[in-house]
């Protein structure tokens, strides 16, 4: 397509809209990766307990919960959905903070979600 076809669909700069200065602070690319990986881990249940837990935390997270997270997210999903279900009881090498945390959450998302 040659420039003068494509100009009726170039936006001038001055299109763009300045940041609401009210909306929360972008995340830096470490926070936005872990982000993307807790809310897109190949099922939906993982997708739902990890990210329904990091979505919110993830702007107050230090670096060293950050690691921890990114160790806990190597996890298998299937392992990690039961441990978090409480189907199965987390092994000793994986009990962490972090994962039992992400579990407290899941199961109070549970529990919330059987109340009527």
């Amino acid at each position: 397509m040659t420039t003068r076809a494509m100009q009726p669909y170039a936006s001038p700069p001055e299109s763009v809209p300045d940041p609401d200065p009210s909306s929360p602070p972008l995340l830096d690319s470490r926070r936005r990766r872990i982000l993307f990986r807790a809310t897109h881990r190949g099922t939906h249940e993982t997708d739902v307990l990890i990210g329904g837990f990091v979505t919110p935390r993830i702007a107050g997270f230090d670096d060293a919960e950050l690691d921890a997270l990114e160790e806990l997210m190597e996890l298998p999903d299937v392992d990690l959905a039961d441990w978090l279900m409480g189907r199965l009881p987390i092994p000793p090498e994986c009990d962490t903070p972090m994962l039992r945390a992400v579990e407290a959450a899941a199961r109070t998302r549970s529990l919330s979600g059987l109340k009527r």
